[in-house]
C-alpha cells in the first residue's frame, strides 16, 4: 500500500442515523488493523468533518499519532478545519491546502474513499 491514498471525508467510516457510534468504532478499527498489519498507504487526507478524527479530543488520535510515527503522511484540510473552528485544535498530522491533497492524489497509484 506503500502508493496508496486513504481519503477520510467523514467523522469515521459511513454514516448512520441510528447507530451514531457505529463510524467512529469502524474507523477505530480500521486504523488498528493498518498498525497491526504494518501495511501502511503514503499518505491519508483527512477533510470535511474528517479533520475532526485529528484534533483534540478524537477517539483516534492516539492511532493517528502511531501511523504518522510509522511515516504514514497526514494531511488536514486547512478550509475544513478553519470552517468548523478546530484550527488551534490539531494533535496529528500537517495542516495543508487542497493543493496537497490533490497532489497526494496525483502522486497515489491508488485512492481509497472512506
Amino acid at each position: 500500500m506503500k502508493d496508496t491514498v486513504i481519503l477520510v471525508t467523514h467523522y469515521g467510516m459511513g454514516n448512520t442515523q441510528d447507530a451514531p457510534e457505529l463510524p467512529v468504532k469502524l474507523i477505530n478499527k480500521y486504523f488498528s488493523l493498518l498498525l497491526e498489519n504494518h501495511n501502511f498507504p503514503a499518505a491519508i487526507c483527512f477533510y470535511t468533518d474528517g479533520v475532526k478524527l485529528a484534533v483534540t479530543g478524537s477517539p483516534v488520535l492516539e492511532l493517528l499519532k502511531a501511523l504518522e510515527a510509522n511515516g504514514v503522511r497526514l494531511v488536514l484540510c486547512s478550509t475544513c478545519l478553519d470552517t468548523f473552528g478546530l484550527s488551534g485544535q490539531v494533535q496529528a498530522g500537517i495542516v495543508g491546502g487542497m493543493g496537497d491533497i490533490l497532489e497526494a492524489q496525483i502522486q497515489a497509484g491508488k485512492v481509497i474513499s472512506l
